[in-house]
């Protein structure tokens, strides 16, 4: 059904960055541009609407590896099964640039986003300690709790 419903396509230099939705799986747009024109940017629509309803950004790490930088949906679309057709489409792609793996991080108290990784696939395999400390210039609370180390969880191809 999502397959058939949306479409994906590749943003292209120039295109405006849907930062709306990128804000969703980052704090800041500081932080996003830190990585963002380094990525490929994709945008998820549903057919015959111009408005995206999901963004992911991905990074080559090496000829073997890449990483999600940035995965967001719709806050009112969540929960419908986009985020793992996404994963699936990700991993589809991954593997049709011959990607021996794909790597993602999230912080370490999120276990929402860390259990949707687990689910699709993913394992943890490492933790980047005070990652959010670091790399954020004010303390970031997530369900009362601040950000500190960032889990890092991968896909093997």
């Amino acid at each position: 059904m999502i397959r058939a419903d949306c479409t994906i396509s590749k943003l292209q230099p120039g295109n405006n960055l849907p930062f709306d939705l990128l804000l969703w799986a980052d704090e800041t747009i500081e932080a996003i541009e830190k990585y963002i024109y380094n990525s490929d940017v994709y945008v998820v629509k549903k057919k015959g609407d111009s408005r995206p309803i999901a963004v992911f950004a991905l990074y080559r790490v090496s000829d073997t590896q890449i990483e999600i930088k940035n995965i967001a949906v719709l806050e009112s679309l969540r929960g419908r099964g986009i985020g793992s057709y996404l994963l699936d489409e990700i991993r589809r792609m991954a593997e049709t640039a011959k990607y021996k793996s794909i790597i993602v991080g999230t912080p370490d108290c999120s276990l929402k986003q860390i259990l949707f990784y687990e689910k699709n696939g993913f394992t943890k395999y490492d933790v980047i300690k005070d990652f959010f400390v670091k790399n954020y210039s004010e303390p970031i609370i997530e369900n009362g709790v601040m950000l500190r180390d960032m889990v890092m969880l991968k896909l093997d191809l």
